[in-house]
C-alpha cells in the first residue's frame, strides 16, 4: 500500500515538472499557436550617404555648415581644449581626412601636421589661396607653450586669417565654390546661403572700420600674437605679449609687459578669452583696461562663430565709443 502511494506521488511530481508549453489535456483539441517570427536584426551602422567634408578649424566648419546645410556632413576633429593650428591628429583622424570627399584647409600654414602626411590633392581646398600674396610673415617670435599641444612659436606665416573680415569673405567664397562642385544639385540654396553669410561679414567689416577710425594713434597690447590680420585691416597699433587669459601673472610677466609699455604707451589689453579677475586687477593697477576679442579658432563654449564675432565687435565699440 505504501509503495502504491509513493508511486502515485512520483507520477504527480513528474507531471508537475513537464514544460509549460505542453497544452493541458482539456485543451488538446485547440489549434496550435504559431510561434512569432524572430525580429530581423537591424543592419549595422554604415557610413552616411552624404558627402563627407573634413575641416581644419572651427571657422571653416561654421562656413561649410552655413552654406551647405544638411546637404553634406561637416566634421571638425580637433579636441575642444587644443588650438587647432598646433593640433597633432592621431592615426584615426588622419585616416578620416584621407577618406573624406572634400578637405577644407585654412591655408597660411595653419595646419602644421598636414606637411607630414599624404592627403589626396584633388580633394584639398586651400581656402586662403586667393590672398596668399598678402600673407603676413612673422619673424623672431618666442617659443612658448599652452594647452596640450606642447611648445611652439608663431614664427612664419600669420595664420588667423579670418579676423580680417574681408579675407573671411574670400574664404567663404572658396568654401562655397568647393561645396557647389561637390553637390551641384544644391547650387541654388548654397549660393543664397553664401550671399547671406557674406552680407553678415560685410556688416562686421563696416562696424570694425568705424571703430578703427577711433583707434588712430591709439597704442594697444594683445595678450597673444594672433591679431596680425585684424591689426593690418583695421589700422591697429598693436604689440603682443605671450599670455593666456588664465596665466598667473608673476613678476616676470609684469616686467615683460612694462618693457613693452616703456615705448608703447598702451591703455588697453586685448585678450583671446575672458581674463581672470586677478589679471584684470593687476593690469588695472598698471593703467591698462581689458577687452576680449576671441578669434574663435575652436568651438566656443556658447553660441556660434558669428555670435562670437558680433560680441567681439560690440566689445570694441563699447571700449572705444
Amino acid at each position: 500500500m505504501k509503495s502504491r502511494t509513493l508511486l502515485s506521488c512520483l507520477v504527480i511530481v513528474l507531471a508537475a515538472c513537464k514544460p509549460s508549453a505542453e497544452a493541458p489535456a482539456e485543451k488538446a483539441a485547440a489549434p496550435p499557436v504559431e510561434k512569432a517570427a524572430e525580429p530581423v536584426p537591424a543592419p549595422a551602422p554604415t557610413k552616411s550617404s552624404k558627402p563627407q567634408v573634413l575641416v581644419a578649424n572651427y571657422p571653416l566648419q561654421y562656413f561649410a555648415q552655413r552654406i551647405a546645410g544638411d546637404a553634406v556632413d561637416v566634421r571638425f576633429l580637433a579636441p575642444k581644449d587644443e588650438d587647432p593650428a598646433f593640433w597633432q591628429p592621431d592615426a584615426a583622424a588622419i585616416s578620416a581626412f584621407q577618406g573624406a570627399d572634400l578637405i577644407l584647409m585654412n591655408g597660411a600654414t595653419y595646419s602644421k601636421w598636414a606637411d607630414k602626411v599624404t592627403l589626396p590633392e584633388s580633394k584639398v581646398v586651400d581656402t586662403a589661396s586667393a590672398f596668399a600674396n598678402n600673407f603676413i610673415e612673422v619673424r623672431d617670435a618666442t617659443t612658448h607653450s599652452h594647452g596640450p599641444g606642447g611648445e611652439h612659436s608663431h614664427n612664419g606665416t600669420a595664420f588667423t586669417t579670418w579676423i580680417d573680415f574681408k579675407q573671411a569673405i574670400l574664404q567663404v567664397r572658396a568654401v562655397s565654390e568647393a561645396l557647389v562642385k561637390l553637390v551641384p544639385a544644391a547650387k541654388d540654396a548654397m549660393e543664397k546661403n553664401t550671399d547671406a553669410l557674406k552680407d553678415e561679414f560685410d556688416a562686421l567689416d563696416e562696424r570694425m572700420s568705424t571703430v578703427s577710425r577711433r583707434l588712430v594713434n591709439q597704442p594697444l597690447v594683445a595678450s597673444h600674437p594672433v591679431y596680425h590680420y585684424l591689426a593690418r585691416r583695421y589700422g591697429m597699433n598693436l604689440q603682443s605679449v605671450l599670455w593666456e587669459p588664465d596665466t598667473v601673472l608673476d613678476d616676470k610677466h609684469l616686467a615683460d609687459l612694462n618693457g613693452v609699455l616703456a615705448g608703447h604707451r598702451a591703455r588697453w589689453m586685448i585678450w583671446e578669452g575672458e581674463p581672470t579677475k586677478e589679471n584684470v586687477e593687476k593690469l588695472a593697477a598698471l593703467g591698462l583696461q581689458s577687452v576680449v576679442f576671441d578669434p574663435c579658432g575652436n568651438v566656443p563654449e556658447s553660441g556660434d562663430f558669428m555670435a562670437v564675432m558680433q560680441a567681439n565687435v560690440s566689445a570694441l565699440e563699447k571700449a572705444f565709443p
